[in-house]
């Protein structure tokens, strides 16, 4: 979409509908759900494709969700209900993945596998994934928050020329390539300009078109989701000067709890926070409500920021 000159700033503040925004949001999912599509290998061994190439390596979030859909596939009679990964290497969206799921313990009412995403001998992605079947009843409620609703919000992209010159090359990759999901949020992020404050923040997400299969699929790409914008979060919130120009920022871990069922073509509001900031290290977490308040995950996340070496 890059050099499509029919896109214009209402095409970005308005609705994603009708708009070739849209067009490549949708193509983005399609190529997703093909990378979701596993191909078995036997003895719980699975072979995978990956998402266009956005940041220069394959997105963390498709790693995850490969790493529960897979492990996913050889559950039954369970759901799952927490994730917890490791980072490990960095991986070539280039390349296939392979997924290898082992049984760690099946219970009556839990099941626990081990999974691990490699490319060749190099492993991407270590996890533990943990199934439950829930009954829906009883259940703690929580007040929707008090947030403009998603259509009162601009898209994510709209804030690619918030940036300075320097910075709207990489920002352009959010149009160019853009992530699976539609994302609204009432500030531009740290790296499309916005400045670094303190205090949570929310923004609404969901799948670009309605998904009839199973609740497998949804509950895989809100985990895909739900990685977005989290390393961010921590770049918003440091203390010191933390620009994507003078730091080198990397995810090291995530953890997801699924709380309720999901229906991810649905909008979703995620709430972000910076809960510590240590030295190099910072720890973010979130909660996942969905239109009706409902809380469907929380989620947390520990990264890396450190200064690159002469820009102190």
């Amino acid at each position: 979409m890059g050099g499509d000159e029919s896109t214009s700033a209402e095409d970005l503040t308005g609705p994603l509908h009708g708009t070739s925004l849209e067009t490549s949001v949708i193509s983005a999912l399609d190529t997703l759900e093909r990378a979701l599509q596993l191909e078995p290998l036997g003895n719980n061994r699975f072979r995978a494709t990956n998402e266009a190439d956005r940041f220069g390596r394959i997105f963390g979030g498709q790693l995850l969700a490969q790493a529960l859909h897979a492990a996913s596939a050889t559950v039954e009679g369970h759901t799952p209900h927490s994730l917890h990964a490791y980072f490990l290497q960095t991986g070539d969206s280039g390349q296939p993945v392979e997924i290898a799921v082992e049984g760690v313990r099946d219970g009556r009412s839990m099941s626990t596998r081990q999974v691990s995403v490699a490319q060749g001998d190099r492993t991407l992605l270590a996890a533990l994934a943990s199934f439950h079947s829930n009954p829906a009843e009883p259940e703690a409620r929580s007040e929707p928050l008090a947030v403009p609703l998603p259509e009162e919000m601009p898209l994510l992209q709209h804030w690619v020329d918030h940036g300075s010159p320097p910075m709207r090359r990489n920002a352009q990759t959010w149009i160019d390539v853009p992530p699976a999901v539609e994302i609204r949020i009432a500030e531009p992020t740290t790296f499309l300009g916005g400045r670094q404050t303190s205090g949570p923040r929310s923004h609404w997400m969901r799948m670009p078109r309605n998904v009839t299969e199973s609740t497998g699929l949804h509950n895989a790409v809100l985990t895909y989701a739900s990685d977005y914008l989290m390393l961010d979060m921590a770049l918003r919130s440091h203390p010191l000067p933390a620009e994507y120009t003078s730091v080198a920022a990397v995810s090291l871990d995530h953890a997801i709890w699924l709380h309720r069922p999901v229906r991810f073509d649905q909008w979703h509001l995620y709430t972000q926070e910076t809960a510590a900031i240590s030295g190099h290290r910072a720890m973010v977490r979130g909660v996942i409500r969905d239109i009706d308040g409902h809380v469907v995950a929380n989620t947390a996340q520990e990264v890396l920021i450190r200064p690159i070496a002469g820009t102190t």
